[in-house]
Formats: structure tokens, C-alpha cells, sequence
């Protein structure tokens, strides 16, 4: 199944360099490229991608409106909305994971992490930049230190060596790599452990991993 995706972003160069890196992908197509927002609701509306990816500062309509608008209550198979930007605030972070973004990531981030989140999106999982998630888990650890509870019993040992390595800021390669097990038992491990802990996306793992002490957050 090839994953249809379509690139928004105010900057052609930007968008071309995307669509170049998906074009050398077997299971992704750019099907359309929206120069703003009002642009890629209307693109969207009209080729049905699978995923979006989305910029956050564009004219007419910013990106977050156009992900609203995207996955309102009621839309009929609404595109998963992967956020790519420059500006990693936090604000923008929970604002675009509140309104059902399936990833945020920065642009700097690298090809290869480009295309894990759309396939991630495409496949119902969230990726969140491994550099998002470690700064919001060190930012949780500057603030008044939590309660500590014991790890969660429910976690395997091998569920628990995956969540240090998620709060650490590994992507899911370097995590199969660390642990010498397959991408695709990872993404398998990750599965289980949203459920068990009713994590959305891997912010919520990191920050769980400090709350309950598997990791110090300073590292």
C-alpha cells in the first residue's frame, strides 16, 4: 500500500526538498503541496492523502488552524497531520497534539525521521522529535520533584529498558539497534506500552519514565 502525502509549507524550497526526500521512498507518493493553510485544506479536501505535513507559520491560515479544520469532529477519514516546523515551543507542541496531530517534529530532524513519522502516522502511532521529548522530560525535572512511585508492574523488564531509551530521545531504529531487536518489535513494545500506561504519543512515556523514576531526566 503506498502512503499518500501531502506537503504544506510557505517555502517551495522547503517542499521541494521534502518531496525529494519521499520521492526515493517505494511507499510514499506526494500527491499535492500546499503553499498555506487555506491552500492545504482545500488540497486535502480534494486528493484525500493519508498525511499531511504540515508547517505551523504560513499565510492566510496558520497550520494549526488547517489541522483543526483537517480532524474536526465529524470529518469522514481525515488525513493523519504530522507538524514539521522550525519552532519547536512547547505551546505549539500541546496545541497541535491537543488538536489530534499525529507528530511534531523539526525540521532539522533529519530524512530518515521524516519518513518513520509518516509511516507512523499512516499506521496509527504518534512520533513526537526525540529532541522535543527529552527537552519536555528535563523541563519536567527542573519543576518541583514528583511523588516517586515504583516502576509499573504491569511493564515487562524488556517494556521498561524501551521506555529509558524512548525518555533518552532514541528514535525507534537506534532503539532497535540499542536493544539488538527488530524495528518492528519496537514498534510492537511501544504499542503495549501506550496501552498499559494511556500514553498518547512518546512525550507521555518520557515524562512517565521520570514520574516514576526509571530515569534521573538529567541525562
Amino acid at each position: 500500500m503506498t502512503i499518500r502525502v501531502l506537503i504544506a509549507d510557505d517555502q517551495a524550497m522547503v517542499r521541494a526538498g521534502f518531496a525529494m526526500i519521499l520521492a526515493a521512498e517505494d511507499d510514499i507518493e506526494v500527491v499535492a503541496e500546499a503553499k498555506d493553510g487555506v491552500h492545504a485544506v482545500e488540497l486535502a479536501e480534494r486528493h484525500r492523502p493519508d498525511v499531511v505535513l504540515m508547517d505551523i507559520r504560513m499565510p492566510r491560515m496558520d497550520g494549526l488552524e488547517a489541522l483543526r479544520r483537517l480532524t474536526r469532529p465529524g470529518t469522514v477519514n481525515p488525513p493523519k497531520v504530522v507538524v514539521v516546523t522550525t519552532f519547536d515551543d512547547d505551546e505549539y507542541v500541546q496545541r497541535a497534539l491537543g488538536e489530534g496531530a499525529s507528530g511534531f517534529l523539526i525540521k532539522d530532524s533529519g530524512p530518515a525521521l521524516l519518513v518513520e513519522a509518516i509511516r507512523a502516522a499512516d499506521s496509527g502511532e504518534a512520533l513526537v522529535s526525540p529532541a522535543i521529548t527529552v527537552r519536555l522530560l528535563r523541563r519536567l525535572n527542573s519543576a518541583a520533584p514528583p511523588a516517586r512511585q515504583k516502576p509499573h508492574t504491569a511493564l515487562s523488564a524488556r517494556e521498561n529498558d524501551l521506555v529509558r531509551l524512548v525518555a533518552r530521545g532514541l528514535t525507534n531504529a537506534e532503539i532497535a539497534a540499542e536493544l539488538h531487536i527488530s524495528v518492528g518489535t519496537v514498534k510492537t513494545h511501544l504499542t503495549n506500552v501506550q496501552g498499559k500506561l494511556s500514553a498518547r504519543n512518546r512525550v507521555e512515556i518520557a515524562a512517565w519514565a521520570w514520574e516514576s523514576g526509571l530515569v534521573d531526566g538529567r541525562g
